[in-house]
């Protein structure tokens, strides 16, 4: 995929040049938009740096106002060198300081370079610059290129995203909301600038200063996300995932809607790490927490409380049944976390993972107004240790039948009494 992408740029850019016949004014054009990005690198590339260090994935690059400006504005030719310059230099002051694989720098490359070449067909197609004084058919026609670029651009890393992760999500696929959102007010500021730079080529320097403040925005949008994040797991920090409860705890009091809450704990996790290490823990905690979110709706809060401890709220569900539903959902997680087979790399070769199992522990939420976060995990935790003294492996949910405000007992289970959880066990991959 990212061949095909990487070799059909090149075709498209070596057929652009053999159709140039660039102008004075073109080449300066050119060359303003390439020093203006190059400043603008330069003037941000600290806070770039930071950017791309507290991200996993970035689908924002605000380099794009420059990028996309040069293929309203400039012959296919001119404009796919002036992202080339651009891309160059932040290959160098950006993406290789942050230690990014180049493969994947070039990769990117191309897929701007194929979005500028169709966005500026569509320019072309619609009478060019000129035809954007024409009132709405102008904005039309300028509309037209811009979802042209956004599309080819996102199409092409979704693509080859899905590719390589045939279980990628559509945030995977395309960014959260607010990715999307920076990526359409990029865009929108690049076409802003075309239009002024069809007045006067000084106007460049009235771009720089919305240019930096949204790129200091985003670095602290992305920072505020880290802070909430376990690196380990992508879930939500201990902290992150008080915060939201307490504000999920008042809306379902307010709406006077249900609130359940589950606890879970990865059983005989400690002999992963000495038996493997901890870089071969972690990934079973990704697996484990890639399996708890895979059987829990979108708006349920999952968390990591700390070690192999995971949190999960679910509001909203069905009154008329909701702790059959926890229950049902706990017990989905316990036997998906049984299936689970994780590969890691060890000293002696590449091991599989297998036989691991979780211990869980559930309530539902009481409505009274004094109830808090922390006890109603305390009673999910009660019914947790239910389920490690059973045995472990095993699925507990306080019975809230005969309790008002602090509910507690003994909890419905699985139809079977579990078996006693077997230790995790390694096996060398087949080679």
């Amino acid at each position: 995929m990212l061949a095909v992408v990487e070799t059909l740029a090149l075709v498209l850019l070596a057929l652009s040049w053999s159709a140039l016949r660039p102008t004075a004014g073109s080449a300066v054009l050119a060359l303003v938009l390439a020093a203006s990005g190059i400043v603008h690198t330069e003037v941000a590339t600290g806070v770039e740096r930071a950017r791309r260090r507290v991200g996993e994935k970035s689908y924002t690059d605000l380099s794009t106002i420059w990028t996309f400006a040069a293929a309203l504005l400039l012959p296919a030719a001119l404009a796919t060198t002036t992202i080339t310059v651009i891309y160059t230099y932040l290959w160098f002051r950006v993406w290789k300081p942050a230690r990014f694989p180049l493969f994947r720098h070039t990769f990117t490359t191309s897929t701007v370079l194929l979005a500028a070449v169709a966005a500026r067909e569509v320019v072309e197609r619609t009478g060019g610059s000129e035809a954007w004084s024409t009132g709405l058919a102008g904005l039309a026609a300028l509309a037209c290129a811009t979802l042209v670029y956004a599309a080819v651009n996102s199409l092409l890393i979704a693509l080859a995203v899905a590719t390589s992760n045939p279980d990628a999500k559509p945030a995977d696929l395309f960014g959260h909301l607010d990715d999307v959102a920076v990526e359409v007010a990029t865009l929108c500021l690049g076409a802003m600038l075309a239009l002024t730079l069809t007045v006067s080529w000084w106007f460049v320097l009235f771009a720089f200063v919305p240019i930096l403040v949204l790129q200091r925005a985003v670095m602290f949008r992305e920072l505020a996300d880290a802070a909430t994040t376990d690196g380990k797991t992508g879930l939500l920090t201990a902290t992150a995932w008080n915060a939201r409860a307490g504000e999920a705890m008042v809306r379902a009091r307010r709406e006077r809607t249900s609130l359940a809450m589950l606890v879970l704990d990865l059983d005989h996790f400690k002999k992963v790490n000495d038996t493997h290490g901890h870089l071969a823990g972690d990934r079973v905690l990704a697996a484990v927490a890639d399996a708890v979110r895979a059987e829990v709706r979108g708006d349920d809060l999952v968390g990591r409380f700390g070690g192999e401890e995971f949190v999960v709220l679910l509001p909203g569900l069905p009154a008329e049944r909701a702790a059959a539903e926890l229950h049902a959902v706990a017990e989905r997680i316990r036997q998906r976390v049984t299936t689970l087979v994780v590969p890691v790399d060890t000293p002696d070769g590449p091991l599989s993972i297998r036989n691991l199992s979780i211990s869980v522990g559930g309530t539902m939420v009481p409505r009274a107004p004094s109830t808090t976060v922390e006890q109603a995990m305390a009673i999910a935790d009660r019914a947790l240790y239910r389920a490690k003294d059973s045995g472990r492996n095993a699925v507990r949910i306080a019975d809230h039948s005969q309790h008002g405000a602090a509910p507690h007992g003994e909890a419905p289970q699985s139809g079977r009494e579990p078996e006693a959880a077997e230790a995790p066990r390694a096996e060398p991959e087949a080679s």
